[in-house]
């Protein structure tokens, strides 16, 4: 089973709200997940990042894989360095 940290689109049209989840990579975008670990909302100035940084960083030992997108926000709130 391959985890991955990846975004879940929330909100109405052309106001994207996001939440930072960890899922199976074979599952849909906004289907099932396994655990939400943080929100990311960009239509703020600046976009509002909320990460519980424990729980990602236990995922990340655990072997969950961040894409390239959740790898910039986890970046810029300080969980990877």
């Amino acid at each position: 089973m391959a985890v991955k940290m990846r975004l879940r689109r929330m909100g109405a049209k052309r106001a994207p709200f996001y939440r930072v989840v960890v899922a199976d990579s074979r599952y849909p975008r906004d289907g099932r997940f396994i655990e939400e670990i943080g929100t990311y909302n960009p239509m703020k100035d600046p976009a509002e990042i909320k990460i519980d940084a424990e729980k990602a960083e236990q995922w990340l030992k655990n072997g969950a894989q961040p894409t390239d997108t959740v790898k910039v926000i986890l970046k810029k709130s300080g969980v990877i360095k």
